[in-house]
Protein backbone atom coordinates (compact mmCIF):
# COMPACT_ATOMS: atom_id res chain seq x y z
CA UNK A 1 0.00 0.00 0.00
CA UNK A 2 2.45 2.40 0.71
CA UNK A 3 4.65 1.82 -2.29
CA UNK A 4 1.60 2.43 -4.32
CA UNK A 5 1.01 5.86 -2.44
CA UNK A 6 4.76 6.60 -2.84
CA UNK A 7 4.76 5.74 -6.38
CA UNK A 8 1.60 8.02 -6.81
CA UNK A 9 3.69 11.15 -5.12
CA UNK A 10 6.45 10.85 -7.41
CA UNK A 11 4.19 11.14 -10.27
CA UNK A 12 3.03 14.33 -8.87
CA UNK A 13 6.22 15.32 -8.55
CA UNK A 14 6.84 14.03 -12.09
CA UNK A 15 4.08 16.55 -13.50
CA UNK A 16 5.64 19.07 -11.52
CA UNK A 17 8.78 19.21 -12.88
CA UNK A 18 7.84 18.75 -15.98
CA UNK A 19 5.46 21.82 -15.47
CA UNK A 20 8.33 23.58 -14.60
CA UNK A 21 10.85 22.83 -17.31
CA UNK A 22 7.55 23.77 -19.87
CA UNK A 23 7.51 27.10 -18.58
CA UNK A 24 11.49 27.32 -18.56
CA UNK A 25 11.56 26.21 -22.03
CA UNK A 26 9.40 28.81 -23.31
CA UNK A 27 11.60 31.23 -21.44
CA UNK A 28 14.40 29.61 -23.56
CA UNK A 29 12.60 29.22 -26.46
CA UNK A 30 12.16 32.82 -26.84
CA UNK A 31 16.12 33.51 -26.20
CA UNK A 32 17.04 30.96 -28.64
CA UNK A 33 15.02 32.74 -31.38
CA UNK A 34 16.03 36.22 -30.15
CA UNK A 35 19.53 34.77 -30.47
CA UNK A 36 19.54 33.66 -33.98
CA UNK A 37 17.57 36.71 -35.18
CA UNK A 38 20.76 38.68 -33.77
CA UNK A 39 23.64 36.40 -35.46
CA UNK A 40 23.51 39.17 -38.32
CA UNK A 41 24.69 41.64 -36.30
CA UNK A 42 26.98 39.34 -34.03
CA UNK A 43 25.63 39.93 -30.42
CA UNK A 44 23.81 36.42 -30.96
CA UNK A 45 27.10 34.52 -31.16
CA UNK A 46 27.49 34.86 -27.38
CA UNK A 47 23.85 34.01 -26.46
CA UNK A 48 24.07 30.68 -28.64
CA UNK A 49 26.82 30.03 -26.84
CA UNK A 50 24.38 29.91 -23.76
CA UNK A 51 21.39 28.82 -25.39
CA UNK A 52 22.45 25.56 -27.12
CA UNK A 53 23.86 24.10 -24.14
CA UNK A 54 20.59 25.07 -22.28
CA UNK A 55 18.63 23.38 -25.02
CA UNK A 56 20.89 20.19 -24.38
CA UNK A 57 20.57 20.28 -20.66
CA UNK A 58 16.72 20.80 -20.55
CA UNK A 59 16.26 18.30 -23.23
CA UNK A 60 18.23 15.79 -20.95
CA UNK A 61 15.86 16.33 -18.22
CA UNK A 62 13.25 15.38 -20.01
CA UNK A 63 14.54 12.81 -21.02
CA UNK A 64 15.13 11.17 -17.89
CA UNK A 65 12.01 12.06 -16.69
CA UNK A 66 10.08 10.59 -19.60
CA UNK A 67 12.71 7.33 -19.54
CA UNK A 68 11.45 7.07 -15.81
CA UNK A 69 7.69 7.20 -17.01
CA UNK A 70 7.48 4.68 -19.55
CA UNK A 71 10.36 2.14 -17.32
CA UNK A 72 12.61 2.31 -20.68
CA UNK A 73 15.63 4.84 -20.92
CA UNK A 74 16.08 7.91 -23.02
CA UNK A 75 19.15 8.03 -24.71
CA UNK A 76 21.19 11.02 -25.81
CA UNK A 77 22.90 11.32 -29.23
CA UNK A 78 24.39 15.27 -29.59
CA UNK A 79 27.91 15.23 -31.86
CA UNK A 80 30.56 16.77 -29.86
CA UNK A 81 31.80 20.17 -31.25
CA UNK A 82 35.78 20.41 -31.76
CA UNK A 83 35.14 24.12 -33.59
CA UNK A 84 36.65 26.71 -31.23
CA UNK A 85 36.85 30.23 -31.38
CA UNK A 86 34.32 32.89 -30.77
CA UNK A 87 32.48 32.48 -34.20
CA UNK A 88 33.18 28.88 -35.54
CA UNK A 89 32.25 27.48 -32.44
CA UNK A 90 28.51 28.99 -32.50
CA UNK A 91 28.04 28.70 -36.25
CA UNK A 92 28.84 24.79 -35.79
CA UNK A 93 26.34 24.94 -32.88
CA UNK A 94 24.00 26.51 -34.53
CA UNK A 95 24.56 24.31 -38.38
CA UNK A 96 24.33 20.86 -36.10
CA UNK A 97 20.97 18.88 -36.93
CA UNK A 98 20.47 18.30 -32.63
CA UNK A 99 20.15 22.07 -32.46
CA UNK A 100 17.13 22.43 -34.86
CA UNK A 101 15.56 19.19 -33.61
CA UNK A 102 15.75 20.85 -30.16
CA UNK A 103 14.36 23.91 -30.97
CA UNK A 104 11.26 21.89 -33.15
CA UNK A 105 10.87 20.54 -29.40
CA UNK A 106 11.09 23.28 -27.35
CA UNK A 107 8.11 24.66 -29.65
CA UNK A 108 5.88 22.19 -28.92
CA UNK A 109 6.86 21.33 -25.26
CA UNK A 110 6.13 24.83 -24.45
CA UNK A 111 2.90 24.74 -25.64
CA UNK A 112 1.23 21.15 -26.14
CA UNK A 113 3.41 19.91 -23.15
CA UNK A 114 2.46 22.57 -21.03
CA UNK A 115 -0.94 21.92 -21.33
CA UNK A 116 -0.44 18.04 -20.85
CA UNK A 117 1.71 18.87 -18.07
CA UNK A 118 -0.38 21.35 -16.42
CA UNK A 119 -3.46 18.81 -16.88
CA UNK A 120 -1.14 16.20 -15.76
CA UNK A 121 -0.84 17.98 -12.41
CA UNK A 122 -4.27 17.70 -11.76
CA UNK A 123 -4.90 13.86 -12.85
CA UNK A 124 -1.92 12.97 -11.09
CA UNK A 125 -3.43 14.93 -7.63
CA UNK A 126 -6.83 13.34 -7.64
CA UNK A 127 -4.97 9.94 -8.88
CA UNK A 128 -2.93 10.63 -5.09
CA UNK A 129 -6.07 11.74 -2.89
CA UNK A 130 -8.92 9.28 -4.63
CA UNK A 131 -6.91 6.54 -6.12
CA UNK A 132 -8.03 6.41 -9.38
CA UNK A 133 -6.53 5.00 -12.37
CA UNK A 134 -4.98 8.15 -13.72
CA UNK A 135 -1.66 9.50 -15.13
CA UNK A 136 -2.93 9.05 -18.93
CA UNK A 137 -1.91 12.70 -19.93
CA UNK A 138 1.65 12.53 -17.94
CA UNK A 139 2.44 9.02 -20.04
CA UNK A 140 1.01 10.83 -23.44
CA UNK A 141 3.42 13.80 -22.47
CA UNK A 142 6.15 11.39 -21.75
CA UNK A 143 5.50 9.58 -25.26
CA UNK A 144 5.87 13.14 -26.85
CA UNK A 145 8.89 13.55 -25.22
CA UNK A 146 10.25 10.43 -26.39
CA UNK A 147 8.60 10.57 -29.87
CA UNK A 148 10.83 14.40 -30.49
CA UNK A 149 13.86 13.35 -28.55
CA UNK A 150 14.68 9.95 -29.16
CA UNK A 151 17.82 9.28 -31.20
CA UNK A 152 16.86 8.56 -35.18
CA UNK A 153 19.06 5.44 -36.41
CA UNK A 154 21.07 8.02 -38.16
CA UNK A 155 21.83 10.03 -35.30
CA UNK A 156 23.12 7.26 -33.39
CA UNK A 157 24.93 5.58 -36.25
CA UNK A 158 26.73 9.15 -36.66
CA UNK A 159 27.41 9.60 -32.29
CA UNK A 160 28.58 5.81 -33.11
CA UNK A 161 31.48 6.80 -35.89
CA UNK A 162 32.32 9.74 -33.99
CA UNK A 163 33.24 8.06 -30.68
CA UNK A 164 34.66 5.23 -32.56
CA UNK A 165 37.12 7.40 -34.01
CA UNK A 166 37.88 9.26 -30.97
CA UNK A 167 38.46 5.87 -29.14
CA UNK A 168 40.75 4.70 -31.99
CA UNK A 169 42.51 7.80 -31.32
CA UNK A 170 42.93 7.36 -27.51
CA UNK A 171 43.86 3.86 -27.92
CA UNK A 172 46.97 4.35 -30.23
CA UNK A 173 47.53 7.32 -27.68
CA UNK A 174 47.80 5.08 -24.83
CA UNK A 175 49.49 2.12 -26.40
CA UNK A 176 52.25 4.34 -27.48
CA UNK A 177 52.30 5.62 -23.93
CA UNK A 178 52.86 2.26 -22.34
CA UNK A 179 54.85 0.87 -24.69
CA UNK A 180 57.54 3.97 -23.97
CA UNK A 181 56.80 3.46 -20.50
CA UNK A 182 57.57 -0.34 -21.02
CA UNK A 183 60.72 0.95 -22.59
CA UNK A 184 62.00 3.33 -19.95
CA UNK A 185 61.10 0.21 -17.23
CA UNK A 186 63.23 -1.89 -19.15
CA UNK A 187 66.36 0.66 -19.95
CA UNK A 188 66.30 1.72 -16.16
CA UNK A 189 65.52 -1.51 -14.04
CA UNK A 190 66.01 -5.03 -15.91
CA UNK A 191 68.50 -3.85 -18.46
CA UNK A 192 70.62 -1.81 -15.98
CA UNK A 193 70.83 -4.63 -13.13
CA UNK A 194 71.73 -7.56 -16.56
CA UNK A 195 74.55 -5.01 -17.18
CA UNK A 196 75.69 -5.23 -13.57
CA UNK A 197 75.17 -8.69 -13.85
CA UNK A 198 77.47 -9.02 -16.62
CA UNK A 199 80.56 -7.03 -15.25
CA UNK A 200 80.05 -8.68 -11.97
CA UNK A 201 80.74 -11.90 -13.90
CA UNK A 202 83.35 -10.54 -15.74
CA UNK A 203 84.95 -9.36 -12.81
CA UNK A 204 84.89 -12.66 -10.95
CA UNK A 205 86.25 -14.48 -13.85
CA UNK A 206 89.17 -12.45 -13.89
CA UNK A 207 89.51 -12.35 -9.84
CA UNK A 208 89.42 -16.06 -9.96
CA UNK A 209 92.68 -17.68 -9.65
CA UNK A 210 94.31 -14.13 -8.00
CA UNK A 211 91.70 -13.50 -5.47
CA UNK A 212 88.99 -16.64 -4.95
CA UNK A 213 87.00 -14.64 -1.99
CA UNK A 214 86.73 -11.56 -3.46
CA UNK A 215 85.35 -13.52 -6.85
CA UNK A 216 82.73 -15.35 -4.63
CA UNK A 217 81.63 -12.16 -3.21
CA UNK A 218 81.45 -10.93 -6.91
CA UNK A 219 79.20 -13.72 -7.96
CA UNK A 220 77.07 -12.57 -4.88
CA UNK A 221 76.70 -9.46 -6.65
CA UNK A 222 75.74 -11.52 -9.74
CA UNK A 223 72.94 -13.52 -7.58
CA UNK A 224 71.93 -10.55 -6.08
CA UNK A 225 71.23 -8.57 -9.66
CA UNK A 226 70.09 -11.48 -11.41
CA UNK A 227 67.37 -11.72 -8.36
CA UNK A 228 66.20 -7.68 -8.62
CA UNK A 229 66.23 -8.32 -12.71
CA UNK A 230 63.92 -11.20 -12.62
CA UNK A 231 61.79 -9.61 -10.05
CA UNK A 232 61.91 -6.12 -11.76
CA UNK A 233 60.89 -8.12 -14.99
CA UNK A 234 57.82 -10.08 -13.40
CA UNK A 235 56.48 -6.67 -11.88
CA UNK A 236 56.53 -5.84 -15.08
CA UNK A 237 54.72 -8.55 -17.12
CA UNK A 238 52.52 -8.17 -14.01
CA UNK A 239 51.64 -4.37 -15.02
CA UNK A 240 51.06 -5.82 -18.88
CA UNK A 241 48.90 -8.82 -17.96
CA UNK A 242 48.50 -10.68 -14.55
CA UNK A 243 49.84 -14.34 -14.48
CA UNK A 244 46.44 -15.19 -12.62
CA UNK A 245 44.32 -13.37 -15.14
CA UNK A 246 45.68 -16.45 -17.83
CA UNK A 247 45.71 -18.85 -15.20
CA UNK A 248 42.19 -18.11 -13.29
CA UNK A 249 40.27 -16.34 -15.82
CA UNK A 250 38.35 -12.90 -14.38
CA UNK A 251 36.77 -14.08 -11.56
CA UNK A 252 39.64 -15.72 -9.85
CA UNK A 253 42.01 -12.47 -10.48
CA UNK A 254 39.78 -10.59 -8.55
CA UNK A 255 39.21 -12.82 -5.76
CA UNK A 256 43.30 -12.38 -6.15
CA UNK A 257 42.69 -8.75 -6.37
CA UNK A 258 40.38 -8.55 -3.23
CA UNK A 259 42.48 -10.22 -1.19
CA UNK A 260 45.50 -7.55 -1.85
CA UNK A 261 43.50 -4.78 -1.05
CA UNK A 262 43.20 -3.37 2.16
CA UNK A 263 39.54 -2.72 2.32
CA UNK A 264 36.54 -4.78 3.03
CA UNK A 265 35.67 -5.61 -0.22
CA UNK A 266 32.74 -8.40 -0.92
CA UNK A 267 32.92 -9.88 -5.15
CA UNK A 268 29.46 -11.97 -6.50
CA UNK A 269 29.71 -13.20 -9.90
CA UNK A 270 27.13 -14.46 -11.86
CA UNK A 271 29.76 -15.33 -14.88
CA UNK A 272 29.84 -19.30 -16.08
CA UNK A 273 33.10 -19.70 -18.21
CA UNK A 274 35.63 -17.94 -19.28
CA UNK A 275 35.60 -14.43 -21.69
CA UNK A 276 37.68 -13.09 -24.37
CA UNK A 277 41.32 -12.41 -23.46
CA UNK A 278 41.70 -8.57 -24.31
CA UNK A 279 37.61 -8.15 -22.50
CA UNK A 280 39.17 -9.92 -19.26
CA UNK A 281 42.01 -7.60 -19.25
CA UNK A 282 39.93 -4.63 -19.66
CA UNK A 283 37.33 -5.30 -17.14
CA UNK A 284 40.30 -6.32 -14.62
CA UNK A 285 42.41 -3.05 -14.77
CA UNK A 286 39.19 -1.38 -14.86
CA UNK A 287 38.03 -2.79 -11.74
CA UNK A 288 41.36 -2.20 -10.06
CA UNK A 289 41.65 1.10 -11.23
CA UNK A 290 38.19 1.91 -9.38
CA UNK A 291 39.14 0.17 -6.48
CA UNK A 292 42.38 2.45 -6.34
CA UNK A 293 40.22 5.46 -6.33
CA UNK A 294 38.09 4.31 -3.74
CA UNK A 295 40.67 3.70 -1.35
CA UNK A 296 42.78 7.24 -2.27
CA UNK A 297 39.40 9.38 -3.07
CA UNK A 298 36.25 7.67 -0.61
CA UNK A 299 37.35 7.54 2.72
CA UNK A 300 34.95 4.49 2.48
CA UNK A 301 35.12 1.08 4.61
CA UNK A 302 33.24 -1.45 2.36
CA UNK A 303 33.15 -1.72 -1.35
CA UNK A 304 31.52 -4.08 -3.89
CA UNK A 305 31.73 -5.79 -6.85
CA UNK A 306 29.19 -7.36 -9.11
CA UNK A 307 29.17 -9.16 -12.46
CA UNK A 308 27.00 -10.26 -14.65
CA UNK A 309 26.81 -11.44 -18.27
CA UNK A 310 23.16 -10.49 -19.68
CA UNK A 311 22.64 -11.64 -23.18
CA UNK A 312 26.65 -10.90 -24.78
CA UNK A 313 27.47 -7.98 -22.46
CA UNK A 314 29.42 -7.96 -19.52
CA UNK A 315 28.18 -5.80 -16.73
CA UNK A 316 30.39 -4.39 -13.63
CA UNK A 317 29.21 -2.64 -11.23
CA UNK A 318 31.51 -1.15 -8.34
CA UNK A 319 29.68 0.32 -5.43
CA UNK A 320 31.16 1.57 -1.91
CA UNK A 321 30.01 3.55 1.08
CA UNK A 322 32.21 6.77 1.00
CA UNK A 323 31.81 10.15 0.87
CA UNK A 324 30.64 10.14 -2.67
CA UNK A 325 31.20 13.59 -5.25
CA UNK A 326 32.95 11.62 -7.97
CA UNK A 327 33.09 13.39 -10.93
CA UNK A 328 34.70 11.83 -14.57
CA UNK A 329 35.35 15.35 -15.25
CA UNK A 330 37.52 16.10 -13.07
CA UNK A 331 39.27 12.85 -12.14
CA UNK A 332 42.20 11.42 -14.65
CA UNK A 333 41.62 7.67 -13.30
CA UNK A 334 37.35 7.39 -14.63
CA UNK A 335 38.66 9.10 -17.76
CA UNK A 336 41.30 5.82 -17.97
CA UNK A 337 38.47 3.50 -17.43
CA UNK A 338 36.21 4.76 -19.66
CA UNK A 339 38.91 4.92 -22.75
CA UNK A 340 39.44 1.45 -21.78
CA UNK A 341 35.90 0.66 -22.14
CA UNK A 342 35.44 2.60 -25.06
CA UNK A 343 37.92 0.42 -27.51
CA UNK A 344 35.24 -2.56 -26.72
CA UNK A 345 32.27 -0.58 -27.39
CA UNK A 346 31.44 -0.19 -23.98
CA UNK A 347 30.42 2.63 -21.32
CA UNK A 348 30.86 4.34 -17.82
CA UNK A 349 28.57 5.19 -15.93
CA UNK A 350 28.97 7.01 -12.43
CA UNK A 351 26.62 7.83 -9.66
CA UNK A 352 28.02 9.84 -6.69
CA UNK A 353 25.93 12.20 -5.02
CA UNK A 354 27.34 13.77 -2.47
CA UNK A 355 27.38 11.81 0.60
CA UNK A 356 27.72 8.66 -1.56
CA UNK A 357 27.14 6.13 -1.91
CA UNK A 358 29.51 5.93 -5.03
CA UNK A 359 28.26 3.60 -8.03
CA UNK A 360 30.16 3.10 -11.18
CA UNK A 361 28.58 1.00 -13.39
CA UNK A 362 30.74 -0.35 -16.65
CA UNK A 363 29.42 -1.76 -19.52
Amino acid sequence: MLAKVWARVRRVGCALALTVYAALGLALLILSVVSLALIVVWVGLPLIMVCVPAQRALANQHRRLAGWLLGAPIRSAYLRVDERGLVARPVALVRAASTWRDLSWLLVNSSVGLALSIGAIVETVFDLLLFLPGSVLLTIDAHLIRGMLAPSERAELAKRVQDLTESRAETVDTQAAELRRIERDLHDGAQARLVSLGMSLGLAEERLEADPSQARQLLAEARAANSQALAELRDLVRGIHPPVLADRGLVGALQALVLATPLEVELVSELSGRLPAPVESAAYFAVAEALTNVIKHSTATRARIELSRPDARLLVHVSDDGLGGADPANGTGLRGIARRLSAFDGRLEVSSPTGGPTVLSME
